[in-house]
């Protein structure tokens, strides 16, 4: 049998997947078809149906619940992990309607925190998340909202962070933070999703076996990082709630759900549908 599989270059998602699609460990008869984007193209992916399985942003999950229903490996969840807003100099964000903000994608996690905290901040563009931190240099835009391995070089080329949406999520909702998720056509069989889900989870636990030696496939893919970036972008992207998102990462997900709904940005039978398959 074989499926369709989609997910980013980041270390984060090529840790995980790398002995799954990679043919490392056995995946039961199936052969996953894999695809690498950038999570806002996988995101408007999600939305046409367009493969089995693929990572995806919270946010995007909302409106696409469905087509999709999540698995309980593969997720990027934590604390200390959110997304930042930066700019060039500090700003007021009393003043967040009038800046001119560039966004990694509409329908990231990292747009729904930043709607949440900040709702006022309506002048938003979408810019490619590897190129926010130049654009917001180069005074085209006054802030930016960066995501993934930006955490650890926006402080490098003199940007200043103006609020940490992880931090604020912690501090008000007391939950951990869900940014990506990975999802599974909700058409395949229960037995199917659960086989998936334990090669996920196999496919982890063989990347952590081997740690900290990368694997090519993660070094070849990563957009010239460094390996100590490598390495901390995956040590904090990648943790309990990857294997498996148990009880508190139900219980975030569940509450990113309500706030959602609460601020009108998931409507109608999507609001009523189960999260998992």
């Amino acid at each position: 049998m074989k499926l369709t599989i989609g997910f980013s270059p980041c270390p984060n998602d090529t840790f995980i997947f790398d002995a799954m699609v990679n043919g490392k460990i056995d995946t039961k008869g199936i052969e996953f078809d894999y695809v690498m984007e950038d999570v806002e193209t996988l995101n408007l992916w999600a939305e046409q149906g367009k493969l089995d399985i693929t990572k995806l942003s919270y946010n995007a999950f909302l409106h696409v619940i469905d087509k999709y229903a999540l698995l309980h490996s593969g997720s990027a969840l934590g604390k200390g992990v959110g997304p930042l807003l930066i700019a060039k100099q500090p700003l007021d964000l009393a003043n967040a309607a009038n800046y001119k903000i560039a966004i990694p994608g509409i329908n990231t996690t990292a747009n729904l925190l930043l709607s949440l905290a900040l709702p006022q901040a309506k002048n938003k563009t979408e810019v490619l998340f590897s190129e926010i931190e130049q654009a917001v240099l180069d005074g085209q835009f006054d802030a930016g909202l960066i995501i993934h391995e930006s955490r650890f070089t926006y402080q490098q080329k003199g940007l200043v962070k103006l609020i940490d949406l992880g931090d604020w999520w912690e501090n008000e909702m007391k939950a951990a933070i869900p940014l990506g998720g990975i999802v599974i056509k909700r058409s395949f069989d229960k037995e199917l999703c659960a086989t998936v889900d334990s090669i996920i989870k196999a496919s982890l636990e063989y990347s952590w076996k081997h740690y900290p030696e990368l694997q090519p496939f993660i070094t070849e893919n990563a957009q010239e990082m460094e390996e100590a970036v490598m390495r901390k972008h995956i040590e904090l992207y990648v943790n309990e709630y990857s294997t498996d998102l148990g009880t508190e990462g139900e219980h975030a997900i569940n509450t990113l759900f309500t706030q959602a709904t609460k601020a009108g940005m998931l409507q109608g039978s999507n609001a009523e549908m189960s999260i998992f398959y």
